[in-house]
């Protein structure tokens, strides 16, 4: 070889060199920042535009709202769609796990099939009938009302709190929210879950921190955007205490399939809380903790791990307004977890309108159920249009 072309040869080496190690660089940092790292647990500050008010019945409300904006351009679906293609000899990135949240966003959903079963339980104001969807290999059951009248309609997919699956029947709970808003006007599907009803089974759901559920919720919207009945650009998602975790994880796993969302007396967005509080000291529910425990570690020896499995650490991706109720004297979502979750995301500049409840407990009453039920049907209208 000549010495022009030797010299030609080795400037090529040096800069295909310096590419690859940039883009070892790259992606060993892209790595570090898909698990990510828990947001800073805090309060809501003075002065931060929170305002108070006295409700029906004397509850003491809070509202708060900051700017919606915009998905930011370094989420983690940016970061996937700006990654440079792997080289035929790179090892393909394994599947996150699947109690994250990336593997909920990661996740291939497919809701369809809405099919009505058997009607009872209509009134002159809309019909309610059993249904079914499938979605995720699965068919799930649940309970749909729709309003009389010509459509299409809004719609509602409304999300249950914690009930045992085994004693739980099909339809079970949030019967008042359901009959509200197909009065006023809203498709409502109330889905089962997996593993509950008559719902199709997943045995591994519990160990992975129950994020089948999410999913479920997501199917249950593009199912019903398929349906005749519903306008499929007006679907928002109303979840109770554990289906107030199903509305974190659905809107920062896949923005824009709602249109809006509300979270009654939530889970914490932070899953150490809810593992510690329900999973890890519960003797009946060892198997579901020693699985999860096997593969992310507790969280005091990984706490990364547990944050990616955390919504509050993808507040970022949220696109959707969100208003949260909470109770003070809520006997099990302490009403600092919301406090919490507000705080994180007017941090990210998410719009959230949260409302407290003075002397609330878990499951609001009369009057103040009335005054938050009259509030969320304002909040749908406002974003639903």
């Amino acid at each position: 070889m000549s010495v022009l072309r030797r010299a030609v040869h080795l400037s090529t080496t040096t800069r295909v060199c310096r590419v690859v190690a940039a883009t070892g660089l790259v992606a060993a940092l892209a790595g570090a920042c898909s698990t990510g790292s828990q947001a800073p647990t805090t309060t809501v500050p003075s002065g931060s535009g929170v305002t108070s008010s006295t409700t029906a019945g004397g509850a003491a409300a809070t509202s708060t709202a900051a700017p919606l904006s915009p998905t930011p351009s370094g989420s983690a679906s940016d970061a996937a769609s700006s990654t440079p293609s792997p080289s035929p000899s790179t090892t393909a990135t394994p599947a996150a796990d699947p109690a994250s949240i990336q593997a909920l966003i990661d996740h291939a959903y497919d809701g369809r099939n809405l099919k009505l079963g058997a009607e009872r339980g209509s009134t002159s104001a809309y019909r309610q009938y059993y249904a079914t969807y499938q979605g995720d290999g699965l068919t799930i059951s649940g309970r749909i009302n729709i309003p009389r009248g010509d459509g299409p309609f809004p719609a509602v997919v409304l999300a249950h709190g914690y009930v045992p699956p085994a004693e739980y029947t099909n339809g079970e709970t949030m019967l008042r929210e359901r009959d509200y808003l197909a009065r006023q006007g809203y498709v409502t599907l109330h889905i089962d879950y997996r593993n509950h009803a008559q719902s199709s089974k997943d045995p591994g759901n519990d160990g992975n921190l129950r994020n089948g559920y999410t999913i479920d919720a997501i199917n249950a919207a593009l199912a019903l955007k398929a349906h005749p009945a519903v306008d499929p650009e007006r679907v928002a998602l109303i979840g109770r205490s554990m289906g107030g975790g199903v509305v974190y994880n659905a809107i920062v796993a896949k923005p824009g399939v709602f249109q809006a969302a509300v979270a009654y007396a939530p889970v914490s967005s932070d899953s150490v809380d809810n593992f510690n509080k329900w999973v890890r000291r519960d003797p009946s529910r060892s198997g579901a903790a020693s699985q999860v425990i096997d593969r992310l570690g507790t969280p005091e020896a990984q706490p990364a791990r547990w944050a990616a499995a955390s919504a509050r650490t993808y507040f970022d991706r949220i696109t959707e307004p969100l208003m949260i109720h909470h109770g003070t004297s809520d006997e099990d979502c302490p009403l600092s977890w919301s406090r919490e979750s507000v705080a994180a995301l007017q941090t990210k500049g998410k719009e959230v309108d949260f409302r407290v409840y003075e002397g609330g407990r878990h499951t609001l009453t009369s009057p103040q159920w009335d005054t938050s039920i009259r509030r969320t049907q304002a909040f749908l209208e406002r974003h639903l249009t």
